[in-house]
């Protein structure tokens, strides 16, 4: 299975916001979108970052409420790992695990077209799973 058939099953998009957006800004959407990451845009919506949740909580840590007035592009992850829609699921959970992180942009010819969430990619495999285990107890019934 591969990153397209995946992104064939979500909504069309993805979340993004522009480098220069407030932390405080972004956290409001954030909250409004149900969502634990961002992508974040350069002037041409080209991707030059990914802002998460774990992101602002660690810099509220250490700066408290100044965390607040920063940019986005004083917090994001820049040049994030990304995929592209031939990606298999099995490379989305690899880079994932290694890369320690949960949301990994997709591309396609340079080009920003969206995003999927480890729970995206674990939620496939168990489909995929499932679908396995239905079409191998069909076959053995089948073959008594």
């Amino acid at each position: 299975m591969i990153l397209q058939a995946i992104l064939a099953n979500k909504p069309a998009g993805y979340i993004a916001v522009p480098q220069e957006m407030r932390v405080s800004a972004v956290i409001a959407v954030l909250a409004e979108k149900h969502i634990g990451a961002v992508l974040v845009v350069g002037p041409q919506d080209d991707l030059v970052g990914i802002l998460s949740e774990r992101d602002v909580v660690r810099s509220l840590s250490v700066r408290a409420a100044a965390t607040l007035y920063l940019t986005a592009a004083d917090l994001m992850t820049p040049n994030p790992a990304t995929a592209s829609r031939a990606t298999t699921v099995e490379e989305a959970m690899e880079l994932m695990t290694n890369g320690r992180f949960r949301h990994l942009p997709v591309l396609e010819d340079g080009r920003l077209i969206g995003l999927v969430s480890i729970g995206d990619v674990v939620k496939a495999r168990i489909d995929h799973q499932k679908y396995e285990v239905e079409t191998l107890r069909t076959y053995v019934a089948g073959g008594v």
